[in-house]
């Protein structure tokens, strides 16, 4: 019993200290960690996918139906402008326009003996003239000789006019009926004989072949498809809440999904001036300046559009900042040992940074969302661990 009185005494004092700590535990209020405002640079990206447009698709076909006598090209060759593509058989086109030059000779050829012949008789007419005119002026021939002689010029004469007026100025049937029908008959034929050749309006690459020799074209047949050489541009869809931070000439960069381990630049060069209303996204297109070769029309791209830059901006962890996505971002501020809300104006996100406009004072503690008292309560600061 004499032992016993001290064992029962040290356990009593070990519970009173342990309320004495617990109490004091209770009385100190609990530490948080806090961050401030810092300064840096902030460059806001958008990351989109896109797509390679081409400047600009050719779809060709015939205008004329016939049978396909040689396809000169195959999917990914490079073609120059008027460079013949695919060839119709042209021996029908040919013959008819040897058959419109034949006519157009002959027919010029009767008209330039036409103009030779009045040429001969007015020349004829007028020599006759004046060998009469001197024989009148001797007495030898009476006046009505010489008027019928005046008159069988006069007429040689209006016919020689009439024939080289028909002629033309160049003598060649231009101005003449019968020329000028047999000229466009030979440009008719010709104008068809073109019409069995599909050729390259202007330099690309060959996207489709839908056409082996043999086959029947026919008007309105695709028969080739080309991308025409022009700007490299790259086309993306961002929903139109990001409208506000492309600009024309925003900076970017891209990469093709088949090489994601090389990038290129780009930069915006249109804004499309409308949304589609059924995706609520908006056309952006990018020039590519200096395109790296494996870029292939439609291939699939990863773009990062800058969107917003700011130099020296004061921003806060993202972590720091709650409500964000809400018209009322507010942060939990320690203001003489007590948490309270302070709201503020947000601007750029980039990555884990928020850029703080307004409500903020360099140096004011902030603490973050995670396991934050509420606010009212009173706390003690700490400063925040590196990295966080």
């Amino acid at each position: 019993m004499v032992r016993a009185a001290p064992v029962r005494w040290g356990a009593g004092a070990v519970v009173l200290v342990g309320a004495t700590v617990v109490a004091l535990r209770a009385l100190v209020p609990p530490a948080v960690e806090v961050t401030s405002l810092q300064r840096q640079d902030v460059v806001r990206t958008l990351a989109l996918v896109g797509r390679v447009r081409p400047p600009s698709r050719s779809r060709l076909g015939a205008p004329v139906a016939g049978t396909v006598r040689e396809v000169r090209v195959r999917e990914g060759d490079r073609v120059g402008a008027g460079q013949l593509l695919v060839a119709l058989d042209d021996r029908e086109a040919r013959a008819r326009v040897v058959e419109a030059e034949a006519t157009l000779a002959e027919v010029t050829a009767s008209v330039r003996a036409t103009l030779e012949q009045a040429e001969q008789e007015a020349t004829l007419a007028e020599r006759d003239l004046e060998r009469l005119r001197a024989v009148a002026r001797e007495g030898g021939l009476t006046l009505q000789r010489v008027e019928q002689a005046e008159q069988r010029a006069a007429d040689a004469l209006s016919r020689l006019e009439a024939a080289r007026a028909r002629a033309g100025p160049a003598g060649e049937g231009r101005g003449f009926a019968t020329v000028e029908g047999a000229r466009a008959a030979l440009e008719a034929a010709r104008a068809r004989l073109e019409l069995t050749r599909v050729e390259a309006p202007a330099a690309g690459t060959v996207l489709i072949r839908d056409v082996e020799p043999g086959d029947a074209a026919q008007p309105g047949r695709t028969l080739l498809e080309l991308a025409l050489d022009g700007p490299t541009e790259i086309v993306v869809f961002p929903a139109e809440e990001n409208l506000g931070g492309i600009q024309v000439g925003a900076p970017a960069t891209a990469s093709a999904d088949a090489y994601p381990d090389r990038s290129f630049a780009a930069r915006v060069s249109l804004v499309a001036p409308s949304v589609d209303a059924a995706q609520g996204t908006v056309e952006v297109r990018l020039l590519v300046d200096d395109p790296p070769p494996y870029l292939l029309p439609d291939m699939t791209l990863s773009v990062n559009i800058e969107a917003g830059r700011r130099q020296g901006a004061a921003v806060l962890p993202e972590n720091a900042v709650r409500g964000l996505g809400t018209p009322a971002p507010w942060v939990a501020v320690v203001r003489d040992g007590l948490l309270e809300r302070r709201d503020i104006e947000v601007g750029l996100r980039a990555g884990p940074w928020v850029e703080i406009l307004s409500g903020l004072s360099e140096g004011e503690p902030v603490v973050g969302a995670a396991g934050s008292p509420a606010v009212g309560a009173r706390v003690r600061t700490r400063p925040a661990a590196a990295g966080r």
